[in-house]
């Protein structure tokens, strides 16, 4: 029998850093995965583990990179952390390190930005990914997990294939509502990571809130072609959306209508879009 393929490391390592300055602070948390590729076999075919390094070793670096470099950027901060762990363990080939960010938002009070109190930001979260090898960065990924979005009109569904299993009717003009998964790839860094994040979102949602959606097919692939005339560091963009449905209730055994006014809210089970768009 042969190994195939083998990867370990630490997931959810949960890492809270303040930095203060003064009487100011400025909170960021990470949840980080590290996995590791490299000569780790005996572990798994001989139960020798002697060239394997502890997943809770890989966790203490995390948290020590963090120590040290956790007002950078997600994807720097990432890159900092897999190329400690190459250059601290020779036996390691690859190490990919993805941090998803929980962002908070600074309170504001009677209208003045607090010094050190702030509020959980609620919709989505950041991801940064970094694969790393001896010969430095492979890929470096950033995105979006978990954004959801939703417009009441300017979005419909019509012309699809109908033969005798179809039930749905066509409509054109429905709610349209998704909980985004969105990443792109770097083909170069940025001059600033959250700046060129922040302007792929802006291209994402515009696209999203001010254009007719033909399907949600039709909309992420305008939506990506967005994002990628608007930062022209990013190579690809990739998208993945359920349908959180939202569907009229018949009121009409009650005697009333119903014009796009009340939904039942369910998203089991739902449509599942998925593409990735490139230059």
């Amino acid at each position: 029998m042969t190994l195939l393929h083998k990867t370990y490391g630490k997931g959810r390592v949960r890492v809270m850093c303040v930095h203060r300055d003064g009487g100011r602070h400025a909170v960021r948390e990470l949840t980080v995965q590290a996995m590791l590729t490299g000569g780790f076999d005996p572990a798994f075919t001989h139960a020798d583990n002697s060239t394997t390094v502890s997943t809770d070793t890989v966790k203490n670096v995390v948290n020590i990179v963090a120590r040290e470099t956790m007002t950078l950027p997600a994807e720097a901060f990432c890159q900092a952390v897999a190329q400690r762990l190459l250059d601290s363990y020779a036996m390691v080939e690859t190490a990919t390190v993805t941090a998803h960010e929980t962002r908070w938002s600074r309170l504001s009070i009677d209208g003045t930005p607090h010094p050190h109190a702030f509020t959980l930001d609620g919709n989505g979260k950041s991801v940064a990914k970094v694969r790393m090898g001896r010969g430095g960065a492979l890929t470096v990924e950033s995105g979006l997990s978990g954004f959801t979005i939703l417009k009441t009109t300017g979005s419909g569904w019509a012309n699809f294939v109908k033969d005798p299993y179809t039930t749905l009717r066509e409509t054109h003009d429905r709610l349209a509502a998704t909980s985004m998964e969105a990443s792109w790839l770097w083909s170069r860094p940025p001059a600033d990571y959250p700046a060129a994040n922040a302007l792929i979102l802006d291209s994402l949602l515009r696209v999203f809130a001010t254009t007719y959606s033909h399907s949600i097919q039709d909309s992420l692939y305008r939506m990506a072609q967005a994002a990628l005339a608007s930062v022209p560091e990013i190579e690809t963009v990739s998208l993945a959306c359920p349908n959180k449905h939202y569907l009229p209730i018949d009121l009409s055994p009650f005697g009333l209508d119903n014009d796009n006014q009340v939904f039942v809210a369910t998203d089991e089970p739902h449509g599942q879009i998925e593409c990735t768009v490139g230059r």
